[in-house]
């Protein structure tokens, strides 16, 4: 039945997202991280993001209204430029399904994910991911350091964080799958990419992309 749910919200969800929708989500994705990492100690560890290779956001993954145990997002991955300086262009999925730690409130959640190895940024650059089960996932720390990590965290190949009405917590998400999301990459970049050719080759990032980067490398610059 499950299944059948995520199913009917995906058949719909084109009435959550139009077309030219991607650059306004990238802007949304900028003010989040913005907003996450501006809060006095209770942002995502800084020492975190500079060693994460790629990182996942997801501003207001929604629950389905009329379809119990439904959620559906849109988002964004980027990864670290091989000389390990700077993001790549960032590349369009969707997050389906999951405990998305809808129970601290409201019927959207922002999701921030930090992969930490090559392993984890291959899993996540296939056609189907699902976190929990094709790679290791825990709740990432909150703070300025990441001194309360546990044997969990530090050996996770992927630390989720979520926010709901102005909640930001670490939380597991174990079960959502990520996909690549053609039509966004195509409406990004006038042309059909994967999003290995995005975030691993030398693909520019369109303008739009151009304050969400400049947020990224305030916060997690290794220069």
């Amino acid at each position: 039945m499950k299944t059948a749910h995520i199913a009917l919200l995906l058949a719909t969800g084109g009435l959550l997202y139009g077309a030219g929708d991607a650059a306004k989500r990238l802007d949304d994705s900028a003010e989040m991280l913005t907003e996450i990492m501006s809060a006095p100690d209770k942002g995502i560890p800084q020492d975190l993001l500079r060693r994460a290779q790629c990182v996942v956001l997801v501003p207001g993954l929604k629950k389905g209204a009329f379809i119990v145990g439904a959620k559906y997002g849109k988002g964004f991955m980027l990864c670290r430029k091989a000389s390990g300086v700077g993001w790549s262009a960032p590349a369009a999925v969707r997050v389906e399904g999951g405990s998305v730690g809808f129970q601290i409130g409201g019927s959207e959640t922002d999701v921030v994910m930090l992969v930490n190895s090559e392993p984890g940024v291959k899993k996540l650059l296939q056609d189907k991911f699902t976190l929990g089960a094709d790679a290791s996932v825990a709740a990432g720390p909150v703070g300025r350091t990441s001194s309360a990590e546990t044997d969990a965290q530090l050996h996770a190949e992927i630390l989720t964080w979520s926010r709901a009405r102005g909640v930001f917590a670490g939380i597991s998400l174990e079960g959502a799958t990520l996909r690549p999301d053609e039509d966004w990459n195509t409406e990004l970049y006038a042309k059909p990419l994967t999003n290995k050719e995005i975030v691993m080759g030398d693909i520019p990032a369109p303008p739009a992309a151009a304050k969400l980067i400049v947020v990224l490398d305030k916060y997690s610059s290794r220069r």
